[in-house]
């Protein structure tokens, strides 16, 4: 066994690599739920690759806590397979061997006390076997019911106390809740063990290096800054679409839909990055303040029957292929009245953005797998030419795309070559894959390494998660209380009364 004292250098680590130059110091992490495919696709491939890019210390030490009658080699052969399978970076044996040798299974289930006695000896061991030096965070990859148990049982064994210069953090994964009652009830049985400063709520979206770059256009140019308020912008629009269903996922779905599922956390997040005050600093407490701000700002539009939509997926082709309906996928109720589409208007009362309708829209079985932020700018107030010359001119907008091709895009008028003035919209576009040679870290790893290093920036505290349930709960009760959604086919854009939202007013939405 290598000693945990003795320093590793890995070959792949770039010494001007600013990506992600910060490296964890001494510690471990524990995970329950580590059978689940959360587990298995995204949070042990990224700790391999954080420790294949040199960002996790020699000692680090992964546990792993479920109901299998597993030894360690055998949790060590399941991340192992997963880390082959998922990992983004190349497979390097003496890079295995390191992190494998930090490797723990301990079997139990969460009301076990003998179990959860057990995992304490394994953390306490790590500190003398690993030098892992009493810091230790505990993933929650668990369903939010199963949170105060695990909670308790870690403050019962001590593993949630620690000594000076020590840490111990928890990390929890969403839902936050399903409405503000219950997240509330939440945030106080964490916080009966673990304090606000250690509990980091995962919200993947924001990871992801196209989120975080929405801070760095608006604030690091002098470009944008000046036009982003309501005196140049006529509305944004949010949207999260997925061409994908729901077969299999009945068991978590059906019940919370895509209002809960997407809005509450990941658009509400990418309004408040999108509408916040610039910060005093970037220091994680100035990052909150401007987002608690505006998200304290922020109310639905109403009335709710003319500025929200709801929809459900009928069957229908997509990417040649007939697929089912949600009524026909395996494990929802032939009579499920759950959405699978959402879209909402806000209302965002600042003086920045007085006067200026948000749109936030998501949904399963879209015309494609798209998120972008599009701020769509007023049309000039005169235009010196004849109609027929700008009878094609729509409005200017900046797209921020957050994923699949993560870039920025401008829409603006220019001529048509030729001896007549026509004036169409033509695009400028910066596309990340093709202006950097680095690749871009995967979210989880960002956020991991950030847990490790006890970096928060990223993950919302208690207040911005009750803010974003105070502003969507109306709109889910109205919902609730007004029939079953309209049904859209799949690979369309939603259903007609999200169209009619905008059309009301002039408008219409993007199809990315």
């Amino acid at each position: 066994m290598t000693p945990a004292s003795k320093t590793w250098r890995n070959p792949l680590r770039n010494e001007r690599d600013k990506r992600l130059p910060r490296i964890a110091g001494p510690c471990s992490l524990v995970i329950f739920g580590v059978t689940g495919d959360l587990s298995r696709k995204k949070l042990m491939p990224a700790i391999y690759d954080l420790a294949n890019r040199g960002l996790l210390p020699p000692g680090f030490a992964l546990t792993g806590f479920a109901r299998r009658d597993w030894e360690n080699q055998d949790f060590g052969e399941v991340v192992y397979e997963a880390v082959k399978k998922y990992a983004r970076t190349p497979f390097r044996q003496e890079v295995w061997d390191q992190l494998a040798e930090g490797i723990r299974f301990v079997q139990g289930s969460f009301d076990d006390d003998d179990a959860f006695d057990r995992l304490a000896a394994t953390v306490h061991e790590l500190d003398l076997e690993r030098g892992t030096g009493g810091n230790h965070a505990f993933y929650l990859s668990v369903p939010p019911s199963a949170f105060p148990l695990v909670c308790r049982q870690l403050a019962r064994c001590k593993l949630a106390e620690h000594a000076p210069e020590q840490w111990r953090r928890v990390v929890i994964e969403k839902p936050f809740g399903h409405d503000l009652d219950s997240a509330r009830k939440l945030n106080a049985v964490v916080n009966e063990v673990f304090g606000e400063d250690q509990v980091f709520r995962i919200d993947h979206y924001l990871g992801k290096e196209t989120v975080q770059n929405i801070l760095a256009l608006r604030f690091a140019n002098q470009l944008f800054e000046p036009l982003w308020n309501a005196n140049y912008v006529d509305h944004v629009q949010i949207t999260m679409a997925e061409d994908i269903g729901l077969g299999g996922r009945a068991g978590y779905y059906d019940g919370i839909g895509a209002a809960r599922d997407v809005i509450q956390n990941h658009l509400l997040q990418l309004m408040a990055l999108t509408a916040m005050e610039e910060p005093v600093s970037f220091n994680p407490a100035d990052l909150r303040a401007e987002k608690v701000k505006v998200l304290s700002a922020t109310k639905p539009a109403t009335p709710f029957a003319e500025t929200t939509s709801r929809g459900q997926y009928t069957g229908g082709w997509q990417g040649g292929q007939k697929v089912p309906g949600l009524l026909e996928e395996g494990g929802f109720s032939k009579t499920s009245s759950t959405e699978t589409f959402a879209a909402i208007e806000l209302e965002v009362n600042t003086r920045r953005w007085a006067g200026v309708p948000f749109y936030l829209r998501t949904g399963k079985r879209l015309g494609r797998r798209v998120t972008e932020i599009a701020v769509v700018f007023k049309r000039a107030p005169h235009l010196p030419f004849d109609d027929t010359a700008t009878e094609e001119l729509g409005q200017n907008a900046f797209v921020m795309r957050v994923q699949p091709d993560e870039g920025v895009t401008m829409r603006f008028g220019s001529k048509v070559p030729g001896s007549t003035m026509e004036v169409r919209d033509v695009t400028m576009d910066f596309g990340y894959g093709h202006s950097f040679t680095e690749s871009s870290p995967e979210a989880y790893e960002r956020l991991i390494l950030d847990v490790l290093l006890g970096e928060p920036s990223l993950f919302p505290v208690n207040q911005e998660v009750e803010l974003s349930w105070e502003i969507l709960d109306p709109v889910v009760r109205y919902w609730a209380q007004n029939g079953k959604p309209q049904t859209y086919q799949a690979g369309t854009w939603g259903p007609e009364s999200a169209n009619a939202m905008l059309a009301s007013t002039g408008r219409h939405w993007r199809r990315p």
